[in-house]
């Protein structure tokens, strides 16, 4: 979609256009499905986020002002609704000393080497303890610091770093069983 042609679907959103809407929702809810998945535990719970999300959208268009990218005005707005529910409806404990992972720890390098399905990855990250697959996916996948974290979240810095580095260690364990479990397929067949 041209810059110009978005401009004026987001213009006539503002009025509230109906037709409108549904071009910016059908240009937009695929790759922001993907951003709620992120933040969800399953398909269901990540399509009430992206329509408690696009609510919002629409509540709130008038105060975009084309300064920046309006995919990621809009891709904030998603995450934010994301962690609003989960704040209401997880009871979230949260780790408050800091731990510190094994040195040697390279969680990262073995998921990036490893040839997992991008769906077979979004399931591991869902299937982690809330707490952690939320710093998680703040951090790691949109970019957040762990000051922002600590300030979205109501937790320190240091339990952001905590929870991240406990969430990235459960990962490595579970790409390294897929893996295994994968290699001994192969060696029966």
């Amino acid at each position: 979609m041209e810059n110009r042609e978005l401009e004026q679907i987001v213009k006539e959103c503002s009025k509230g256009k109906s037709k409108a809407q549904e071009l910016l929702y059908r240009a937009f809810a695929p790759k922001m499905l993907g951003v709620c998945l992120r933040y969800s535990n399953d398909l269901s719970e990540a399509e009430d986020t992206l329509q408690d999300g696009f609510i919002k959208v629409f509540q709130n268009i008038k105060s975009y002002q084309f300064k920046g990218s309006f995919e990621g005005w809009i891709r904030r707005i998603m995450v934010n609704t994301a962690l609003e529910k989960f704040r209401k409806s997880k009871n979230m404990q949260v780790v408050d000393e800091v731990w510190e992972p094994d040195p040697d720890s390279e969680a990262e390098e073995s998921i990036q080497n490893s040839n997992i399905p991008l769906e077979v990855l979004l399931q591991m990250v869902q299937g982690l303890p809330d707490r952690y697959q939320m710093v998680f996916s703040l951090y790691v996948l949109d970019g957040y610091t762990h000051n922002e974290i600590s300030e979205v979240m109501n937790i320190t810095v240091g339990t952001s770093k905590s929870n991240l580095a406990r969430g990235r260690a459960i990962l490595k364990q579970k790409v390294n069983d897929y893996l295994s479990e994968k290699e001994n397929k192969l060696k029966i067949c």
